[in-house]
């Protein structure tokens, strides 16, 4: 199975998000925090976020670019319940066992997007607000090769 880690190729999202997500941690589109903002709403680092941010699951902070990368049933269940308690925490869910339904389909979302894509791949994301609503699109990146460190800070250094 394949999710998405948060990589940084330099330090511009500490400095356009309000809180970055930290490398390695691992990321979904978090397009749900946007669902109820209009033009008004999009603002300095918000705007960006809404932009272009990615989700990190550690810190909930924002990331420009993720790469796709192999996950654990284990970390994929401790990914559930954290999302979860976010769920519970911000936005008012009444409990992490029914806010646990909402957190699957999202990362079942990630998953299904990264299901078909070789490991290391860049994505981006982008988004709009529309007449229906909000609108994302996904993309994958033609990039420089990231090394395993940018990708996976928490594995050993090859060699």
């Amino acid at each position: 199975m394949k999710l998405a880690r948060a990589l940084h190729l330099d330090q511009s999202d500490a400095q356009v998000f309000h809180r970055a997500a930290a490398a390695g941690e691992w990321a979904i589109s978090g397009g749900f925090e946007f669902s109820n903002w209009e033009e008004a709403d999009l603002t300095g680092k918000a705007r960006q976020a809404f932009a272009n941010g990615w989700l990190g699951l550690g810190s909930f902070g924002r990331v420009s670019l993720v790469a796709v990368a192999r996950i654990t049933q284990a970390e994929m269940e401790a990914l559930e319940q954290a999302l979860a308690a976010h769920f519970v925490a911000l936005y008012g869910a009444p409990s992490v066992e029914a806010a646990l339904p909402v957190a699957r389909e999202e990362l079942a979302h990630m998953v299904e997007l990264c299901s078909g894509l070789d490991e290391g791949t860049l994505l981006g994301v982008s988004r709009e607000l529309t007449g229906a609503g909000l609108r994302e699109a996904f993309r994958v990146l033609d990039a420089p090769e990231a090394t395993l460190a940018q990708i996976a800070p928490h594995l050993p250094p090859e060699g």
